[in-house]
């Protein structure tokens, strides 16, 4: 298929097929900027309540640069891929230090901010400000690479090279924006990852992989084997209608989010062994009472598989929390204050915990 007939056939079916997202209703760079953070490894109806959430919470970049960390990743929770909030926070001062509260307008400059990356300062640039950047995002490798029947791996230097080169080659210049969001949107609603329909694509008749029965083997990823189990070991101690919290620290996974107590081990640990544990950073374990032991279903990220365990524990007295741990006892009421990890809200949701114990 040449690129003239390809464009000239997305673009209709664009004008035919497109969803009417709030997001594509504004060239505000900073309203398409939270939409896109979103969106990122994120499916729209899922992203949707939580875009809606932030433009009515934080209305300009100001709100946001001054919101309490705490604030921004509780209304992020659940969501995952919890970095993106970080990022998110941390650019929105970028820009209010940096460019006087002004979104860069540069695609260049828009690169610099922290978790900014190729696509999405694209996105930024051609949505907001129509400049002649052309986007690849998962959608995008797809469409290309059944359309042109590229075997190159996606997940490789070589294969982003190759689709990044393509992709600027097809790119509509007279209208960027429209182009980026009618091949994107085309991979979401059309040239989907499996069992396409193609028989009512109008693209088939030029489609490599449709004439030649390769659908289903494009785009090529890698495959990466690796997947590192870990397990976490929660104690949920209750005292005078009082649990005990503390804030995730370090460069790990849920940074800044709350939970219980942790012990991560190298496997799911008895009472007996947490007892001894909880000593450790928790002095006199004497007048704790062991109730329950509830196993939450695997938790899998990208690159690792949590197991989680959480033992619920009552305290007679106050334990004396270790100093500069950051622990600290408060009111179920105020659960629902605070950012959890994804597998622990829905825990304390079944348990109603955000309720007087």
């Amino acid at each position: 298929m040449n690129k003239q007939s390809f464009r000239e056939a997305l673009l209709s079916w664009y004008n035919e097929h497109k969803r009417d997202l709030p997001w594509r209703n504004s060239n505000d760079p900073y309203i398409i900027w939270i939409s896109e953070i979103i969106l990122q490894q994120t499916r729209v109806n899922q992203g949707l309540p939580y875009f809606q959430k932030f433009s009515k919470n934080y209305p300009t970049v100001y709100d946001l640069a001054e919101a309490p960390e705490n604030r921004v990743m509780k209304d992020w929770e659940g969501l995952g891929y919890y970095s993106r909030a970080r990022n998110l926070h941390s650019a929105a001062k970028q820009i209010v230090s940096e460019f006087n509260g002004n979104f860069p307008h540069s695609h260049a400059e828009i690169l610099k901010l922290k978790g900014v990356g190729d696509y999405t300062a694209a996105a930024i640039s051609s949505f907001a400000f129509n400049q002649p950047h052309a986007v690849v995002d998962g959608n995008v490798f797809r469409v290309l690479a059944r359309v042109f029947g590229i075997f190159t791996p996606i997940n490789t230097g070589a294969g982003k090279k190759e689709f990044d080169k393509l992709a600027a080659e097809l790119l509509y210049r007279k209208d960027p924006a429209t182009y980026n969001q009618a091949i994107m949107e085309f991979g979401a609603l059309q040239c989907v990852p499996k069992s396409p329909d193609c028989e009512v694509c109008p693209l088939k008749h030029g489609c490599t992989a449709y004439i030649n029965g390769t659908i289903d083997s494009l785009p090529v990823k890698e495959k990466k084997s690796y997947d590192r189990k870990r397990y976490f070991n929660f104690a949920l101690i209750k005292s005078k209608n009082q649990v005990v919290v503390e804030p995730r620290t370090g460069q790990d996974i849920w940074k800044q989010l709350y939970q219980f107590p942790l012990v991560e081990h190298t496997k799911l640990i008895e009472p007996g062994q947490m007892n001894v544990e909880l000593e450790g950073f928790m002095g006199k374990t004497s007048e704790l009472t062991f109730e329950k032991v509830t196993d939450l279903p695997a938790h899998k990220l990208s690159h690792q598989t949590i197991h989680c365990r959480i033992f619920e524990i009552s305290c007679k007295g106050k334990l004396k929390l270790a100093k500069g741990s950051g622990m600290k006892w408060v009111n179920p009421s105020e659960l629902n204050e605070l950012g959890f990890p994804r597998p622990l809200r829905k825990f304390l949701d079944r348990k109603q915990l955000t309720l007087p114990l």
